[in-house]
C-alpha cells in the first residue's frame, strides 16, 4: 500500500555493521510513530549487530506499532525504487546512515559501493538532498577523517555519535534521545526529544 499521501514525509534509514544500533531503533520508532514513512535498508552485518545489541528483530511488526509506515528493503536489490533519483516521495530526498561503519563510509566517499545503502547515499548527494551520516568508531585514523571530509565537501552532514551531557541525562534513554534529536534536527524534522540549552539557570 502506498502511504505517501498519508504521512508527514519520507525518510530512508540505512543501518550498517557499526555499534550503536540503539540509535537506529529509537529513530525508526519515533519517525513511524509520528507519521513519517520510513524506508529501512540494512546490511547483513548491520542486521546482525542490530538484533544482537537491541534484542529486537529487524521487521516492521517488531520495530513499531505502526508497521504500515515502515518498509524494509534488501540491501542487495539495486532494482529497488530507492536506487533511482527519479523516485521522489516528497520535495527532496532525506537519508540517514545510522550507525555508519567505516567501510560503508569509505565506499560512500569514493562512490564505489555495490549495495543499496551506498547507492541511496549517492542518490541523495547527486540530487542535492540531505544525507546525514552517523559514524560510530573510535579512535579515528587519517583515512576515516579524510573520507568524512570528502563526504562533507559533497554536501553530507557528518554527525558523529557523540552525546552531550549539559542536559544532565539520568538514563541511557536520555542519552539516546539526545543523539536522535540531533539526527532529526539535521533532517529538518521538528522534535522535542530532549530539553534544549537555553542558558544557565539559577
Amino acid at each position: 500500500m502506498d502511504t505517501t499521501e498519508q504521512t508527514n514525509g519520507h525518510i530512508v534509514v540505512g543501518i550498517t555493521g557499526a555499534s550503536g544500533a540503539v540509535y537506529a531503533l529509537r529513530l525508526i520508532r519515533w519517525l513511524a510513530d509520528n507519521g513519517y514513512r520510513v524506508d529501512v535498508v540494512a546490511s547483513e552485518t548491520g542486521r546482525r549487530v542490530f538484533e544482537y545489541e537491541t534484542g529486537t528483530r529487524l521487521s516492521a511488526d517488531a520495530l513499531t506499532d505502526k508497521p504500515e509506515h515502515l518498509f524494509l528493503h534488501d540491501n542487495s536489490n539495486l532494482f529497488s525504487p530507492l536506487s533511482s533519483g527519479s523516485y521522489q516521495r516528497d520535495n527532496r530526498s532525506r537519508v540517514v546512515i545510522v550507525p555508519c561503519s567505516m567501510g560503508t563510509l569509505g565506499r560512500m566517499a569514493t562512490a564505489s559501493g555495490s549495495k543499496l545503502i551506498e547507492r541511496v547515499a549517492d542518490v541523495a548527494l547527486k540530487e542535492h538532498g540531505r544525507l546525514v551520516i552517523v559514524p560510530r568508531e573510535t579512535p579515528l585514523n587519517a583515512l576515516h577523517l579524510n573520507n568524512m571530509l570528502a563526504l562533507m565537501h559533497t554536501g553530507a552532514v557528518i554527525l558523529p555519535a557523540m552525546p552531550g551531557f549539559y542536559q544532565k541525562p539520568q538514563t541511557l534513554s536520555d542519552i539516546v534521545n539526545f543523539m536522535v534529536s540531533k539526527i532529526l534536527d539535521a533532517l529538518d524534522v521538528p522534535n522535542g526529544l530532549y530539553e534544549r540549552w537555553n542558558g544557565e539557570q539559577g
